[in-house]
């Protein structure tokens, strides 16, 4: 089954590197430099974070239906993102070489299955969780800190 993977809007953030300390912090923002890579994987991109790049950590909403499973939890974004990562039947690097959990969802934002895969395991899991009955999308998660890393739709044939 082909399918998509998107990274979050560029849009969304860019006006947020704008910001100075103290607004970032009113927001609960905080501004760090990678000093390890792999160790901060930009949102946007969906690549990690090259040394010395400025990345943001931030909370991001990332399920908002209005049901037990809306969700939010910490993600990094970088600076250096230009555009949004988008592919199909592409895994991009940030979810390469990490445990990926996949959580697929209904149309109205209901849990209807998941999966934790990683590496070469990674496309067969998308299928088969895609496949599920009445799974509309996946999101994909670090399995290990939690945190969201991209929206996984079937593509378009």
């Amino acid at each position: 089954m082909s399918f998509t993977i998107s990274g979050l809007p560029v849009e969304d953030f860019k006006p947020l590197f704008d910001l100075d300390e103290d607004a970032l912090a009113a927001r609960g923002i905080i501004r760090r430099v990678a000093t390890a890579k792999p160790g901060f994987p930009c949102r946007i991109g969906l690549r990690d974070a090259e040394l010395g790049e400025t990345v943001l950590l931030l909370n991001h909403e990332h399920q908002s239906a209005d049901t037990p499973y809306r969700s939010s939890y910490a993600i990094y974004v970088s600076q250096a993102a230009v555009e949004t990562w988008s592919e199909r039947d592409t895994i991009p690097s940030a979810m390469r070489g990490r445990p990926i959990s996949l959580r697929a969802f209904s149309p109205e934002g209901m849990l209807v299955g998941a999966e934790v895969a990683m590496g070469d395991a990674l496309e067969a899991a998308i299928a088969r969780q895609l496949a599920a009955p009445n799974a509309a999308y996946l999101h994909a998660h670090n399995a290990g800190h939690g945190c969201f890393v991209a929206r996984i739709d079937r593509a378009d044939a």
